[in-house]
């Protein structure tokens, strides 16, 4: 028999509620709440759920326009309608504070999580992605702190690759970062990608006074209990102890989920269904009757439990995996037992649907909490916080860089082949060859260069996609850092030759009572906005993470972006590889010497201070639209961003990235300035591109109408990779820095 604690305001404060909000509680309910109503209110007004301290600020983006169906916050992901009758689905979030504690089982929930968010749409996956943030993983005084990073990184990337491969969902893109300030808080970022007909999207609604719910998929147990209020503090000692706060996953159980959920949906026999991630039944049974605007009685009693000794507060509170709350359509309970008996699954009817906006709870003859819906959720009576800001004092401080103290280097070749082995900048195969990246035969283009591009079965269309965002810009200058996220994502797909279309967004930061920290969030997402709304590129939806800090540690902001672009027609796929020998090398795009920030000034003189890269919205948006012209002209034989690293190390990218066919080249550039900043600064909007010489004058006439600087910079060929005189490597020498970097670091004893 569970004795539960006396509810008093120390015990709100306890699961993270302040006093003001347990006044509020008091006020709404007229009577002092339930330990189980507590634990509901607790975990529905946390800012993993609610977003209290965050909506205001999220809802400046651009969340309507383009091609969208289905807008931000609307569902549980975004839909944007790509012709045919088609629309894809996606969506990114975050999972870092269970990645922190437990990293295998913390990221590999993760990723079921995302895909049950894009299946729930009646969308079947297609593509999985990630954004990774660790420690570093060398250069350490204490070395200790470099196995620290290790492990995570080791175990964080296992969980990723078991469970997406063992669901059978290709992973085909990302990206990692590693840097001093995530040592104490990696970021985990999944997204997911999925596909569906108009006509056979579900929404996550309850409504139909009588209908039955359901509750399908695996049985409840007493993992992930207050994992939503969990990811809503900092990172401390006692985190270790919250290990039960990290669910526990099965993808094969996931597999099943997924065809008996779309086989459901096409049934035509339920109203709604919704995933039971944060917050478990809690939060599906309060989103889906609060959406419906009705009200839902459950007994507990008929949940399937793995633990026959669990309270009404754990199994309302379990974050259990692989589950679905689904509102039935009386009459047809059958065919929906039938369904989910075939895929071997519990499906159990657990209430009804009733026409009060009140979220009922018995368990074992006594009603263990009667709450209003629609003040739980966000959008209704769910508390909103407009927070205070400062400019940080540090700004100011980061930004003064005198360019004289770093000495022009003597061997451009060492320089060079040291931002190669970076672990910011030097290819991950150690990573993405633990996934399987072909899965279901879709994809086009492999991870490793600006995007990765998945094939549509059964049209001639195909989807490209990214996630990025270079945290190091977003510290130096939070605006200009998240306008850039944007940007350079849109430039990634367009590389691929994909029309940019919208995203999704991933938000990690700090604590948001640090007016600070709140700073760095409002100005990137003001920086966001404006880029998406140039770009034409409105926000599906996405996710807020914070307090990303710890006693010694507080992360860079990190608005990780999600884009998804459109190829019409698979024959325009563009990749970034070098193809024959003595094609011209064209650079589109003005060099500005701006060192700041960038990977050289990092790596090679242990400085993250300066003015970030300027960024010319406009002119992106130009470059864009230049660039998939071009493309559609058949003009071009290559295109590669050029970002991290600078031009030097987008031109030996492009030499290697085709592993079955390294292509030299010899270019020299036209670049004024000290010759360091020019070949190693990240000055945006610059893409290299080659160009069949017989296509040399149609070309060069064609970007002459558009205004934008190009420079013809020299060809392609040979086994050396020849810049300015001043570098001259060859190609193997490359090859070997820039492939094997990380799987030396990680496999060595």
């Amino acid at each position: 028999m569970h004795k539960e604690p006396e509810v008093n305001l120390a015990l709100a404060k306890e699961l993270g509620l302040t006093e003001e909000e347990f006044n509020r509680i008091l006020d709404i309910l007229k009577r002092t709440p339930t330990y189980t109503e507590l634990g509901i209110f607790s975990v529905m007004w946390s800012e993993h759920c609610s977003y209290k301290n965050s909506i205001l600020q999220i809802k400046t983006l651009p969340r309507k326009g383009g091609k969208l169906l289905v807008g931000a916050g609307e569902e549980n992901a975004g839909l944007v309608d790509i012709g045919d009758g088609l629309a894809v689905a996606f969506k990114i979030e975050s999972h870092n504070h269970p990645s922190a504690v437990e990293p295998y089982q913390g990221a590999a929930t993760g990723i079921g999580g995302i895909l049950r968010d894009i299946f729930t749409m009646g969308a079947r996956p297609i593509a999985a992605l990630n954004s990774l943030r660790f420690g570093k993983i060398e250069g350490n005084e204490n070395e200790s702190l470099d196995e620290r990073s290790k492990f995570l990184f080791k175990n964080v990337v296992k969980g990723i690759g078991d469970y997406g491969n063992c669901f059978g969902v290709p992973t085909v893109s990302g990206e990692i970062y590693f840097e001093e300030c995530y040592h104490d808080n990696p970021l985990v970022n999944a997204m997911a990608v999925g596909i569906v007909k108009h006509d056979q999207t579900a929404s996550a609604i309850a409504q139909g006074e009588g209908n039955p719910v359901f509750i399908v998929g695996s049985s409840t147990g007493k993992d992930g209990i207050h994992g939503a209020t969990f990811a809503s503090e900092e990172i401390s000692e006692a985190s270790e102890s919250k290990r039960p706060s990290v669910q526990v996953g099965d993808p094969f159980t996931e597999k099943l989920l997924l065809e008996a959920s779309l086989e459901v949906i096409r049934s035509g026999a339920i109203v709604g269904i919704q995933d039971m991630g944060a917050a478990g039944i809690t939060c599906s049974s309060s989103e889906m009757s609060a959406k419906g605007k009705c009200g839902m009685d459950i007994n507990l009693d008929l949940v399937p439990l793995r633990d026959k000794d669990m309270s009404a507060y754990e199994i309302m509170l379990s974050e259990s995996q692989e589950r679905m709350l689904i509102v039935a359509k009386k009459g047809q309970e059958k065919t929906i037992k039938d369904i989910f008996a075939k895929w071997d699954l519990n499906c159990v009817e657990v209430g009804k649907v009733i026409n009060e906006d009140l979220i009922r709870i018995r368990y074992k003859g006594k009603l263990e909490a009667e709450v209003p819906a629609d003040v739980l959720v966000l959008g209704g009576g769910a508390p909103v916080y407009k927070r205070d800001t400062k400019r940080p004092a540090y700004l100011d401080e980061v930004k003064k860089l005198n360019l004289n103290d770093f000495k022009e280097p003597e061997d451009y070749n060492k320089i060079l082949l040291e931002l190669l082995s970076s672990p910011n900048i030097t290819n991950k195969r150690w990573v993405y060859e633990q996934y399987d990246t072909q899965v279901r035969t879709n994809t086009s283009v492999m991870p490793g260069g600006d995007a990765s591009v998945v094939r549509i079965k059964k049209t001639n269309k195909a989807l490209s996609m990214k996630t990025d965002c270079n945290s190091k810009y977003c510290y130096l200058d939070p605006y200009k850092g998240g306008m850039i996220a944007v940007a350079e994502s849109a430039r990634n797909v367009a590389c691929t030759g994909a029309e940019p279309l919208a995203i999704t967004n991933c938000l990690n930061f700090g604590n948001p009572y640090n007016t600070e920290m709140y700073y760095q969030f409002a100005e990137c997402i003001k920086g966001m906005g404006d880029a998406c709304r140039t770009l034409e590129t409105p926000v599906t939806g996405g996710n807020v993470s914070f307090y990303n800090l710890s006693r010694d540690y507080a992360v860079f902001p990190t608005p990780t972006i999600g884009m998804i672009g459109l190829i019409d027609d698979v024959k325009y796929i563009l990749t970034s590889h070098f193809k024959d020998e003595g094609d011209l090398i064209y650079i589109i795009g003005e060099n500005k010497n701006e060192i700041g920030g960038s990977e050289y000034l990092s790596r090679i003189h242990g400085q993250i201070k300066g003015e970030c890269p300027d960024i010319d919205i406009e002119k992106e948006k130009l470059l864009i639209k230049t660039l998939l012209g071009l493309n559609r002209e058949g003009l071009l034989k290559s295109a590669h961003d050029i970002s991290d690293g600078g031009l030097a190390v987008a031109l030996a990218e492009c030499c290697i990235m085709d592993r079955n066919n390294f292509t030299g080249c010899d270019v020299s550039t036209k670049a004024e300035g000290r010759p360091d900043f020019a070949l190693f600064g990240e000055t945006q909007g610059r893409i290299i591109v080659t160009v069949d010489p017989a296509f040399k004058n149609r070309f060069e006439t064609e970007i002459s109408k558009t205004g934008l600087k190009f420079e013809n910079a020299g060809k392609t060929g040979g086994k050396y990779l020849k810049l300015n005189d001043i570098i001259k490597i060859g190609i193997e020498d490359i090859a070997d820095r820039y492939f094997n970097s990380i799987h030396n670091l990680m496999e060595k004893n």
